[in-house]
């Protein structure tokens, strides 16, 4: 970061405090607590093999569709990294006033997905337990790093789509569940992302007003970089073409239901107040959302042509109907 960010970083975390009390108050009198235990079917579980000589997990014990058990894992592992997240939120905006408490509640209130996504997947069975278990060692030993050097103006524009992109994976796998219950958990943590949004969004708004155009570039870089905070877990590329391929979260819904909505909350294409580099970072900005407009189309074009290759050999693809 150069010596002129890191002045405006440090201006902006003071200046953004007020606005960062406001957020935080309207997040507290809008969000439902809620208790993970009451979304988990107990009665259904039973012992695994191993001390307690239960019984071994097999493959038709789960009722989910592969796609679903998928999606899942991929969801479960992704929340599970929640203290390098919280890591790296803290070093970017500081621990002082309502930006730390903001910080600890978000925590808080994200510990819970995993939390439920996880007693759901042992009390039903839904996955094998030690494939789990080995991938979460796995992905946790990795840790996650923001590649923004804690900047607070990149970090809170990633989490402004990853918080949306999140919610639109949870809400859709358990549409793919083919399981009440697992639609109806995922449909509560999927509330939380978007009031989570909802934070970040208003934070970064206000930001643009402050500091157009280097908010601009931020904004630019995260999106034209976007990568999911899982990408770098074993099996991610397997598993995400699936849950694209299924409809749960592709490249069209990325850009149509994350990027589009939250550009258009922050009047990305309308401003006037930027100039020089603000002004070039928006110019790139309307170049990569055209190229990707295009790659999109092209995935479209080839899922389809798939489906109907599946279809034509008498199988029945799992996808989300449009």
């Amino acid at each position: 970061m150069s010596e002129e960010s890191a002045k405006i970083q440090a201006r902006l975390i003071r200046d953004l405090e007020p606005v960062v009390g406001v957020e935080l108050e309207r997040h507290l009198s809008v969000q439902k607590n809620w208790y993970p235990h009451e979304y988990v079917p107990w009665s259904e579980g039973r012992n695994f093999a191993g001390p307690l000589n239960g019984d071994a997990w097999e493959a038709k014990d789960s009722r989910l569709t592969g796609v679903a058990q998928d999606s899942l894992i991929l969801n479960l592992l992704t929340e599970d990294n929640l203290p390098s997240y919280h890591t790296e939120i803290a070093l970017s905006m500081g621990r002082d006033g309502a930006w730390g408490t903001w910080i600890e509640r978000w925590t808080a209130e994200e510990a819970r997905h995993s939390i439920v996504i996880r007693d759901y997947l042992m009390a039903t069975r839904g996955v094998d337990p030690y494939e789990l278990e080995d991938l979460r060692m796995a992905h946790m030993s990795l840790g996650y790093q923001t590649p923004y050097e804690n900047d607070m103006l990149h970090t809170i524009a990633y989490v402004s789509f990853q918080e949306l992109a999140t919610r639109i994976s949870h809400r859709n796998t358990g549409k793919i569940s083919n399981d009440p219950i697992a639609e109806n958990m995922m449909q509560r943590v999927s509330l939380d992302e978007n009031l989570h949004m909802l934070f970040y969004r208003n934070t970064l708004s206000a930001a643009l007003e402050m500091e157009p155009n280097a908010a601009m570039r931020a904004i630019t870089d995260v999106v034209t970089n976007f990568d999911m905070p899982g990408a770098n877990m074993p099996g991610f590329g397997r598993k995400a073409v699936q849950i694209a391929l299924a409809g749960i979260y592709d490249l069209q819904q990325h850009l149509d239901e994350v990027v589009a909505p939250v550009l258009r909350a922050w009047k990305i294409f309308e401003r006037t107040d930027l100039s020089g580099d603000g002004l070039l970072a928006r110019d790139e900005l309307a170049a990569f959302l055209s190229s990707s407009g295009k790659d999109a189309a092209t995935f479209n074009d080839k899922r389809e042509v798939h489906f109907e290759r599946l279809i034509a050999r008498g199988q029945n693809p799992i996808r989300i109907e449009k």
